[in-house]
C-alpha cells in the first residue's frame, strides 16, 4: 500500500509483486495467486467508475472464476467474450493490467535458480557435461540476473503503459493529492484481501523460517569473494551444492508435526501431498536433456556439429550469441521452454568449444532468452492462464510480447557483456572446457 493507487503505480505494485513471487515458485502458481485478486480489483475500479457516473453497470459484478476453470474454459470451447460494456479506457486498463502479470511472472523467473524450470535444467546440465565447473551458484546467478529483472520489468511497465494507456507520463512527478472513486476502491479491495488473510498459523511460520534459512544458504555456500560453507568439507568436492539445501530442508517437512502435541501426529506434508505437487516433467526432462547430451558425446556428434560450426568464429563474439538468442527466443514461443533448452544446450556447447569461447558466455544468455515467451496465450502456462480471464486478445499479446521480446534481449546481451564479464570471467577460455582439435579461429 505504499505506492499510490493511481493506475500506472498499481499496475507497478502488481508487477513487482508477482515477479518477487516467481522468483521463489512456479510462474504459473504465482499468476494463479495474483490474478484473482487483479480481476477484483479491476471489476471495482469500473464499478466505482459507473457509479460515480449514475449509474450501474451489471456486468461489473465480482465473479472471479478459479484459474483450473479458466483453464479449461479455454482450451474446451473457449471464453465467452464480456458483454460490450466497458468502456475503452477501462479495456485498456485491463489489458495493461493482465499482460503485466503476465509477463512479470517470467521475468521474475529467471531471477533464481530455482525460479524457472531452464534455469535448473542449465545448472544440472552444466555440472554434468562439466563436473570440474563451479562457477554457477545461487549467488553469483542472482548478481548477473537480478538488475537483468530490475532493467526489464521498468522498462516493461513503461512500454505496456505506452502501448495501451497513453504517452503521458506526468504521473511519475505526481506527489499526493486527492483520490479518486476509482483510486479508492482499488485500495479498498487490496485491504480486504490483506485483511482476510488473518494471523499467521504455526506452518506458516515454520515454512517462513525455513525459506530464509534455504535462501541463507544458498548465498553462503561458495559466494566466491569469500570461503563459503561448502569449504567446511573439502574432501567431497562437488558433493556439496544448492541441491544439497534444498534436499537437507525440504526432508525436514515429512518429519515436524504440523500441530502441537495435542492433536495426532501429522507430519507437515505427506508424500501424497508431496507426489501430488512435484513436477515431475521437470525431472523427466533433466534426465532426457543428460541422455542426450551423453549421446551426442559418445556418437561424436557433438564433435561433428562444433566441425560444421567453426566458421562462426570469425564473427564477433557477442553477434553469434545475439544470432543463438534470436534462434532460441523463437523457437520458444511455439515450444515449451523446458523442452527448448533441453534441446539446444547440447548444440550451443560444442558451438562454444568449436569457436573457442568460454561455453557460459553462450549458454547463460541463451537459457534466459528460453524464458523469454512472451508472444502467444500457448507460449508459457501464465500467458494461457491471463488470456483465459477474457480482457486480452491474441493480438494484443503479440503486439505487448513483441516489444518485451526486444527488451528481455537487449538487457540479457547488456548483462553478458558488462557485469558478467567479472563475474563469470567470460572473456577468458576456461581450463574445464575442453580445446577441440584444428581449431582456427579468434578468441574475444
Amino acid at each position: 500500500l505504499s505506492l499510490q493507487s493511481t493506475l500506472s503505480w498499481l499496475i507497478l505494485g502488481f508487477m513487482s509483486g508477482c515477479a518477487f513471487i516467481s522468483m521463489w515458485v512456479q510462474n504459473i502458481s504465482a499468476v494463479t495467486m495474483v490474478m484473482p485478486i487483479v480481476e477484483a480489483v479491476l471489476q471495482q475500479i469500473m464499478k466505482a467508475k459507473a457509479e460515480c457516473a449514475g449509474k450501474d453497470n451489471p456486468c461489473l459484478q465480482l465473479d472471479v472464476p478459479p484459474p483450473v476453470v479458466l483453464i479449461l474454459l479455454l482450451f474446451s470451447k473457449g471464453v465467452q467474450a464480456r458483454p460490450p460494456c466497458r468502456s475503452k479506457q477501462d479495456l485498456m486498463m485491463c489489458k495493461a493490467m493482465c499482460i503485466g502479470i503476465a509477463y512479470s511472472s517470467s521475468i521474475g523467473g529467471i531471477t533464481t535458480l530455482p525460479g524457472t524450470s531452464p534455469n535448473l535444467i542449465f545448472s544440472e546440465y552444466l555440472n554434468q557435461i562439466y563436473p570440474d565447473c563451479n562457477s554457477i551458484n545461487f549467488g553469483n546467478w542472482l548478481m548477473l540476473c537480478l538488475p537483468i529483472s530490475v532493467i526489464m520489468l521498468l522498462l516493461t511497465w513503461i512500454w505496456l503503459y505506452w502501448l495501451f494507456i497513453g504517452s503521458d507520463f506526468r504521473f511519475l512527478c505526481r506527489r499526493g493529492g486527492e483520490h479518486t472513486e476509482k483510486e479508492k476502491a482499488a485500495r479498498k479491495v487490496i485491504e480486504d484481501e490483506y485483511k482476510s488473510l488473518g494471523p499467521m498459523s504455526s506452518q506458516e511460520i515454520f515454512t517462513g523460517a525455513v525459506f530464509l534459512v534455504m535462501v541463507a544458504l544458498w548465498l553462503t555456500r561458495s559466494p566466491g569473494f569469500i570461503p563459503g560453507w561448502a569449504s567446511l568439507f573439502p574432501h567431497q568436492k562437488g558433493y556439496i551444492t544448492d541441491a544439497t539445501v534444498s534436499l537437507l530442508l525440504g526432508f525436514l517437512f515429512f518429519i515436524v508435526p504440523a500441530y502441537g502435541p495435542s492433536r495426532k501426529y501429522e507430519s507437515m506434508i505427506s508424500w501424497k501431498e508431496f507426489q501430488a505437487s512435484m513436477p515431475w516433467k521437470v525431472a523427466l526432462l533433466v534426465g532426457g536433456g543428460f541422455a542426450l547430451a551423453e549421446g551426442t558425446k559418445e556418437s561424436g556428434l557433438s564433435l561433428w556439429v562444433a566441425e560444421l560450426l567453426t566458421p562462426l568464429g570469425f564473427l564477433p563474439v557477442l553477434a553469434t550469441i545475439t544470432i543463438a538468442c534470436i534462434i532460441v527466443t523463437t523457437i520458444t514461443e511455439v515450444a515449451s521452454n523446458a523442452a527448448t533448452i533441453t534441446i539446444f544446450l547440447p548444440i550451443l556447447s560444442p558451438l562454444a568449444e568449436a569457436i573457442h569461447v568460454n561455453p557460459l558466455y553462450v549458454l547463460i544468455p541463451s537459457t534466459l532468452c528460453t524464458s523469454f515467451s512472451f508472444l502467444l496465450p500457448v507460449s508459457n502456462p501464465p500467458n494461457a492462464v491471463v488470456f483465459a480471464y477474457g480482457h486480452v486478445s491474441i493480438m494484443d499479446m503479440v503486439k505487448a510480447g513483441l516489444g518485451v521480446n526486444v527488451i528481455g534481449l537487449l538487457s540479457v546481451l547488456l548483462a553478458v557483456a558488462t557485469w558478467g564479464v567479472p563475474l563469470f570471467s567470460l572473456n577468458t577460455y576456461p581450463d574445464w572446457a575442453p580445446v577441440l582439435p584444428e581449431f582456427n579461429s579468434t578468441a574475444p
